[in-house]
């Protein structure tokens, strides 16, 4: 059987970003629990333009996603800071066709797991 040909991807640039209002809103907690979330590795950030944001990919049904914060730990344990796992997981990644959220998106969470493991 033919693999279909994946959909165009969203480069780390075209995303949807979300500030921390922003996430107090979908979220529906407030300021504390957005920084909390952050802090324990539910959501990950990255400042863009000086402003702490957060990927719109990483919030489901008005929820962290929740496969996110395995494989943030797993980034944490093989080496990578914020920025770094935030690049790795926004860039398409060669082995998996798609950048890593997408696959997380799409049901791939052992593979992007595996992926992220061998990089140690």
């Amino acid at each position: 059987m033919a693999k279909a040909s994946p959909a165009p991807q969203a480069s780390r640039e075209e995303r949807v970003w979300l500030t921390v209002p922003d996430l107090v809103d979908v979220l529906g907690v407030g300021v504390g629990r957005v920084h909390r979330l952050l802090e324990d590795k539910h959501l990950l950030a990255a400042r863009v333009d000086g402003v702490l944001k957060v990927p719109a990919d990483f919030v489901v049904d008005g929820e962290p996603m929740s496969e996110l914060r395995g494989t943030l730990i797993v980034l944490s344990d093989a080496g990578f800071s914020d920025d770094e796992a935030m690049s790795w997981l926004l860039e398409p990644e060669d082995s998996m066709g798609v950048a890593p959220i997408d696959a997380l998106r799409s049901g791939r969470k052992a593979e992007v797991r595996r992926v992220a493991q061998a990089l140690a």
